[in-house]
């Protein structure tokens, strides 16, 4: 069973990571169940929309159970500049799949522009990668391969990318591009290379009040990336008395979510999810779980009484 698990393992990294005999290798960013609470990360349109310093952080685990699973850590701040209608933010994403370690940082820098009752921000993201892998951690088979002699260090990659955010106290609809380069990573002998594609995301969601206790809001995440199947992530979350969340969400030919949260105080909400695989990916994992803790200062005067959806 252990040596199966390895060979499952070892072809998940090539097929998520490197490939070793093929020229152009197409790479998924980080995968998210909570993405309408982690918007900052993928749209840095959303820059300042909250009206706050809004400090968010994640750590997702993925495939539980699964030896060399992907294990993403991620933290943004972002908040509106005074009474101006410009928002500027921070991102670093950390994400650890088998024997490589990928640190992402970005600063992002948003212009809103009201629409009457909704407002439309324009962000724009200015980014770097730096890619480790270590081929010690892989039990190689063929030690003669030439791939796995030379590890990668400090790999380092600029980037930039843009997007935008039309929302309301009710609504809001976004199109972002996190990274517009499609940088490759050369190894020392340059027999493989590794290709991160751009992703293109298209989001939106919309707030029901069904009565003065309960609110619904269903929502929709799509990504696009050449060299990997479309998806799609559709959401359901009911809020009660505007301190609890508790729903659920369908990634299309992938896995089911329970979705809940809590905001503690005024200033402070946390959530949790749990996907379980509808993939034959089941029987090698418990499936994949998600925390995250959102904090908020310095709110606006001009803000909502009552804690935003979204």
């Amino acid at each position: 069973m252990k040596t199966t698990l390895k060979k499952i393992t070892r072809w998940v990294f090539l097929s998520v990571t490197l490939t070793s005999s093929l020229p152009v290798f197409s790479q998924q960013t980080a995968q998210y169940t909570n993405y309408m609470y982690n918007t900052a990360i993928i749209n840095p349109g959303y820059t300042g929309t909250r009206e706050a310093l809004s400090l968010f952080g994640l750590h997702r685990s993925q495939w539980v159970g699964f030896e060399g699973a992907p294990v993403t850590s991620s933290f943004s701040a972002h908040s509106p500049l005074g009474d101006s209608k410009t928002g500027l933010g921070f991102s670093f994403v950390n994400e650890q799949i088998g024997p490589s370690v990928i640190n992402d940082v970005a600063v992002d820098f948003a212009y809103r522009i009201s629409t009457g009752n909704s407002t439309l921000s324009f962000g724009i993201r200015g980014g770097a990668s730096i890619l480790n892998v270590d081929y010690n951690k892989l039990d190689v088979y063929d030690l003669s391969d030439s791939t796995f002699q030379n590890n990668v260090d400090n790999q380092f990659s600029p980037n930039i990318g843009a997007g935008l955010y039309w929302y309301s106290n009710r609504h809001y609809v976004g199109v972002s591009v996190p990274e517009f380069l499609e940088t490759k990573h050369y190894l020392s002998n340059q027999t493989s290379v590794t290709q991160e594609h751009m992703h293109y995301y298209i989001m939106g969601g919309y707030v029901f009040n069904l009565n003065e206790n309960l609110k619904l809001k269903p929502a929709l995440l799509g990504k696009i990336v050449s060299g990997a199947p479309f998806q799609l992530d559709a959401a359901a979350n009911v809020m009660l008395y505007d301190k609890f969340t508790i729903g659920g969400s369908y990634r299309w030919n992938a896995a089911l979510s329970a979705l809940a949260g809590f905001q503690i105080t005024e200033k402070i909400f946390v959530g949790y999810g749990y996907d379980a695989e509808t993939t034959r990916m089941s029987n090698y994992n418990s499936g994949s779980h998600e925390i995250f803790l959102r904090f908020e200062l310095f709110p606006k005067e001009t803000r909502m009484d009552s804690p935003r959806f979204f």
